[in-house]
């Protein structure tokens, strides 16, 4: 298997304007998501928890690039693991997940 790749959140905007069909895919509980997003202008944004991603992997369009997120990292590297397991073509791992995005980024996204 190919290494996995990933983006650092710095690189999200410029890789969004690159790929506009791209979907930023949020694996967080619904609660987190309530908390805070990121927001993905020009990005498709899909949210599917780290938990049913097996069940829902139909709705997840793999023609596009797929740019995963979670809080710090740590989930969305194993569902970008897991995709690639399942033949997913370009998927990345938004490094530092949305916390990185709140100190790197953008502040006004609220950290938790």
């Amino acid at each position: 298997m190919p290494p996995m790749r990933s983006l650092a959140v710095t690189q999200f905007a410029a890789f969004a304007a690159a790929y506009p069909q791209a979907t930023l895919l949020d694996v967080r509980e619904p609660w987190e998501v309530a908390m805070s997003s990121v927001p993905a202008p020009g990005c498709r944004t899909q949210h599917i928890p780290m938990q049913q991603i097996p069940a829902r992997l139909a709705e997840i369009d793999r023609s596009q690039p797929v740019v995963c997120l979670c809080h710090h990292g740590m989930r969305s590297a194993q569902v970008v693991a897991f995709l690639m397991q399942q033949g997913e073509g370009e998927v990345y791992n938004l490094a530092g997940g949305i916390e990185a995005w709140s100190t790197e980024v953008d502040s006004a996204v609220p950290r938790y």
